[in-house]
């Protein structure tokens, strides 16, 4: 019986192989991959084990996978020391991952086994010079590493030297060879006995950033630095008040976790499955370390939000899919402990917790919930959240009451439906009213708290209006002002219900005005703490959803600057009043569409019609954002942009991108940094969000020069977002704008272009070449005219496509700055490239074409059609006879006979084409007059397309 197995397994074994070559010869390497995988794991004691490891290392070396190549290779000459194939592919592998030592090894080994090998023998010299250079370099290198930790780790070395060679070890680290010396120095043990007594915070902060450095890139070097540190020291960094600090060991975990996954620090980047697989102990070793340090009573509030910030990145389907696995290891009742803790109820036991803790957690709540894909998976979210809620129910103090109404606040802020779910659970509202109903003010206050977050959709609200309005009027007559101004927010968030539509009122007329005016109040009061400043905005948010709140609003100073002041402040639970605030007065909220056709259906059909208000009228709302730029808006945004929630960054979005909205406030958000965090708003969170936040990165690109705006890398950053507007959901406006900011990118230098090219914009830019719209048309026009000043987009236009023709056809559009722009770009491609002018004569209509551009009446379109025909002429006597065949010569002499000064540029190119016939001997020189230079010309069209 054994001996059938093991004859199946063999048989099995080298099906997959062939069907593995079958695919690399195909040229499918990832099948190829799978197939050998299968032989490997099928074959584990065949005698062709060797050569399935062999095989599919030469198909990691296709797909780039440089480390598992090195992996593969290792096994396959365990199998077979000396493998000639398996020693050659080891060292490709190892020159392409920069270890050149290890590759000249392996090169050597080759040389030495088969001397006459002739492919090993290039590689072996290429290897030679590098490994000889290296060493002479690591000589120096080492040098300098032993000189700095000999200054950074010597505390008798004076201050402002330990400093400076602690910034130069980072330095050292970032580079591979630097890293290597460090690490194999003893480095990270010398960073973990300094870091027990260093004093210093900049020294200190730079020893985390060496260790991030160490781990960049090198699972090797992560590994060994999680065995010698210990995941325990990690949390001892996080645990510092200093918020750089934490930043910087915020930053070193995610630096370990991305070198074990293969993520990297950008919005776009994903995790490699089969590093995730293999380094899934350490990486759930890290996760459930932080889980648990969520509610370790012995760490800082800083720390803590630090560590609830850092699961949040990392919840989401694209970075490790941490969501279903926070929910097994119980992760949402620790998050809900940080939720319902209260500084009222401070004991030796109690988590110390920042301002912004409570909203930290409530936004990784709701990232989990987003994460739940699933029935199954959602209901077991419900569940641990209804057990947790149903645990503290059952207990019979009133401090679990108010723990637990707290944490469904947090709910309701966060994962709203679950938190909607948790409210309509039999008497959970009875007892949120009751407790309102005490005289108990901190029962007062957090039933307050709860009954606004409830209120979030209008059916509720409505429920509420009817049930709650007479405990919060009578809760606002109470005399502490914490709980007076919780009640007002409550008042505002009920009697604005009827949001933009100016015929519901919930409350009489005036009362708006009213509560917006106890709301300002409570916001400048000189005094007041900044937890009622905070809910004072909150009212303001609600309220200011009424039109004439809003201009009632815009005209105090002071409220616009004590919310400015709550958001440069950077405090997260402060985020959703300010913003909110703002984009009520801006209008940048989402309109819903009316139809002329639809209204008079709801009319027939006796349905309410929604009303704008006079005062929202586009004069009054552009009013309004002058205001709050001038009064530095962007500034106080950029501050709360650095918060995770996606919904959040979205409303900051929108109110930027109603600021770049006017042109003459544009400069004002490059000056104030706001293009850095549009930036990140426009690669990562809520699609509308993404969509605002490029928006407005495209007006600022229309309307200033983009080496200002966009300087360094931002040129080329921008891009991607840009081009994501060129598609057929987004509205036309946004594509114009976006092939606009392209077009002055695309005028910087030759980087953006190859940008541009490489995102593959070319062909969604041509797309709109078809639209049928004049402004889509042009702007897609102007934007290819400079493109085409890359090599690599001519290239595009010589291929067996049908590129040339679309231009040349354009040319002859009504609209002048069509044909101008798609005339200059056929005249940039017909300068350099002979087989475009070629694919011209190949255009049944041609000589249509070329009538149109001599006998043109715009100077401009009828001067770039001149230079196409001279750069015709130049491109060779067959293409030149095809044209002297015709009229076109004729046509030529004629214009060159035209006073208009005009046309002056015209003819005089039409008197090169004349002398350039004249070199071909078709027509005689009939004056003395004296040729210009044809190159001179040309540049002059470049500088006028620049234009």
């Amino acid at each position: 019986m054994t001996n059938t197995i093991n004859s199946e397994e063999v048989s099995d074994a080298g099906s997959y192989k062939d069907k593995g070559n079958e695919a690399f010869k195909a040229s499918r390497w990832e099948e190829a991959v799978e197939h050998y995988g299968k032989a490997i794991k099928a074959g584990s004691k065949h005698k062709e084990l060797a050569v399935f490891y062999k095989n599919r290392a030469a198909a990691y070396l296709k797909l780039g996978k440089y480390e598992n190549a090195v992996e593969d290779c290792t096994e396959s000459l365990k199998a077979a020391p000396g493998d000639p194939k398996a020693l050659f592919r080891r060292a490709q592998a190892y020159e392409a991952l920069e270890k050149f030592e290890e590759a000249y090894k392996d090169a050597t080994a080759l040389f030495k086994a088969d001397p006459g090998n002739k492919t090993v023998q290039p590689m072996l010299q290429r290897l030679h010079v590098v490994v000889e250079e290296r060493s002479a370099r690591n000589a120096k290198t080492s040098t300098k590493v032993k000189q700095m930790m000999d200054l950074t780790f010597d505390l008798a070395t004076p201050i402002d030297k330990r400093r400076a060679a602690a910034n130069n070890l980072v330095v050292l680290a970032k580079e591979q060879t630097g890293a290597e010396l460090l690490y194999k120095d003893h480095c990270i043990a010398k960073v973990a006995s300094l870091t027990k007594v260093e004093k210093d915070q900049d020294i200190y902060v730079n020893m985390v950033h060496l260790v991030a450095a160490l781990c960049e890139n090198s699972v090797e070097r992560t590994k060994g630095v999680l065995t010698e540190l210990g995941v325990p020291w990690f949390m001892r960094v996080l645990d510092q008040k200093h918020e750089n600090c934490v930043s910087t060991a915020q930053f070193c975990l995610q630096t370990i976790l991305n070198a074990l996954s293969g993520l990297k620090n950008k919005p776009d980047s994903k995790p490699e499955k089969e590093l995730c697989t293999r380094n899934n102990r350490e990486i759930d070793t890290l996760l459930t370390c932080l889980v648990y340090s969520i509610t370790d009573r012995t760490i800082s509030g800083a720390a803590r939000d630090g560590v609830i910030e850092l699961i949040t990145r990392n919840v989401h389907y694209t970075a490790l899919e941490w969501a279903e696995r926070l929910v097994e290891i119980r992760g949402l009742c620790r998050l809900l402990d940080v939720c319902s803790e209260l500084e009222d109820y401070k004991y030796e036991s109690a988590m110390d917790i920042t301002g912004s803790s409570s909203t930290i957690a409530s936004v990784c709540l709701a990232r989990i919930y987003e994460n739940m894909y699933y029935d199954e998976a959602k209901a077991r979210f419900t569940d641990q959240i209804d057990e947790y809620i149903k645990d503290k129910l059952l207990a019979p103090d009133m401090e679990s009451k108010v723990r637990v109404t707290v944490a469904i606040t947090a709910l309701l802020n966060g994962p709203l439906d679950v938190g909607n779910q948790v409210v309509a659970r039999e008497g959970i509202l009875q007892m949120i009213l009751a407790m309102a109903t005490t005289d108990d003010e901190l029962q007062q206050r957090v039933s307050c708290e709860c009954l606004i977050a409830a209120s979030s959709k209008k059916d509720k609200a409505k429920a509420l209006c009817e049930q709650g309005v007479d405990i919060l009027k009578r809760l606002y007559h109470s005399k502490n002002d914490g709980i007076r101004v919780r009640a007002l927010v409550g008042l505002c968030k009920l009697g604005s219900y009827g949001g933009q539509d100016a015929a519901i009122r919930p409350f009489g007329d005036g009362a708006a005005l009213k509560l917006a005016e106890a709301c300002r109040r409570f916001l400048i009061k000189p005094g007041k703490d900044k937890d009622i400043r905070r809910w004072a905005a909150d009212g303001l948010a609600y309220l200011t959803l009424d039109a004439e709140c809003k201009e009632k609003l815009i005209e105090d100073k002071a409220s616009i600057h004590a919310l400015m002041d709550l958001a440069r402040g950077g405090n997260q639970s402060c985020l959703y009043g300010v913003v909110t605030t703002f984009v009520n007065l801006c209008n940048a909220y989402e309109k819903q569409e009316m139809l002329p056709e639809m209204i008079e259906l709801a009319k027939f059909a006796k349905q309410h019609i929604p009303e704008e208000h006079e005062l929202d009228d586009v004069d009054f709302i552009n009013k309004r954002i002058t205001v709050l730029a001038n009064e530095g808006i962007t500034t106080a945004l950029c501050a709360l942009a650095k918060t995770e929630s996606h919904n959040s960054q979205e409303l900051i979005a929108r109110v930027l991108n109603a600021v770049c909205g006017l042109k003459e406030l544009r400069g004002k958000v490059v000056q104030e940094g706001g293009v850095k965090a549009l930036l990140r708003m426009a690669l990562e969170g809520t699609e509308k969000g993404k969509r605002h936040a490029t928006q407005a990165l495209a007006r600022i690109g229309i309307t200033i020069n983009p080496e200002v705006s966009f300087s360094g890398q931002r040129s080329l950053d921008v891009i991607r977002p840009l081009l994501n507007l060129l598609q057929q959901d987004c509205t036309a406006l946004e594509n114009f704008e976006s092939l606009m900011a392209l077009t002055n990118l695309a005028s910087m230098n030759e980087s953006v272009r190859q940008r541009i090219i490489k995102e593959q914009g070319v062909s969604k830019i041509e797309y709109y070449l078809m639209e049928d719209h004049l402004y889509l048309t042009r702007a897609a026009a102007q934007c290819l005219c400079n493109l085409v000043m890359s090599e690599d987009v001519i290239k595009m236009f010589e291929g067996n496509n049908d590129r040339v023709k679309f231009l040349a056809l354009l040319c002859e559009d009504e609209d002048e700055e069509t044909a101008t722009a798609c005339a200059g770009a056929l005249a940039i491609i017909t300068s350099v490239s002979v087989k475009c002018c070629e694919k011209i004569l190949a255009i049944a209509s041609w000589l249509d074409i070329l009538h149109t551009l001599i006998a043109n009446p715009s100077p401009a379109v009828q001067h770039r059609g001149i230079v196409i025909i001279l750069n015709m002429i130049n491109a060779g006597e067959e293409i030149a006879k095809k044209l002297f065949e015709t009229d076109i010569m004729e046509l030529l002499s004629g214009l060159g006979q035209l006073p208009d000064d005009t046309r002056a540029k015209a003819r005089e190119v039409a008197t090169q084409c004349l002398a350039a016939a004249e070199r071909y001997r078709i027509i005689e020189r009939s004056d003395n007059a004296e040729i210009p230079d044809v190159f001179a010309e040309n540049s002059k069209i470049s500088e006028i397309i620049d234009d």
